[in-house]
């Protein structure tokens, strides 16, 4: 059985040759995945429920953290070990009744 492979339509990046310049989005996915590794690690943040963006290298953080310790770790966090520019901090913390 032959599979077919599919032609890249002429706007579709992802079959790019690997010898070409990095694109602006390239280095926004690199870190935030670099962000939402080092969240995941760290001890404070690994359990809370954190979503990384990343637009033209600045870390949008949102979710939902267990308290303001937890949302000034993963701040400070991505300050200290990324390249970002900015960081956007958007968490809410849970209220327990």
């Amino acid at each position: 059985m032959v599979m077919p492979w599919p032609w890249p339509m002429p706007d579709d990046h992802s079959f790019r040759a690997l010898w070409d310049e990095p694109q602006d989005h390239d280095e926004d996915v690199r870190l935030a995945a670099l962000v939402a590794q080092r969240l995941s690690a760290d001890w404070t943040t690994r359990r809370q429920q954190i979503t990384v963006m990343v637009q033209n290298r600045v870390v949008i953080l949102t979710g939902l953290v267990a308290g303001a310790e937890h949302r000034r770790a993963a701040g400070e966090l991505v300050c200290t070990e990324s390249d970002a520019l900015q960081v956007v901090q958007r968490c809410s913390e849970v209220v327990q009744p």
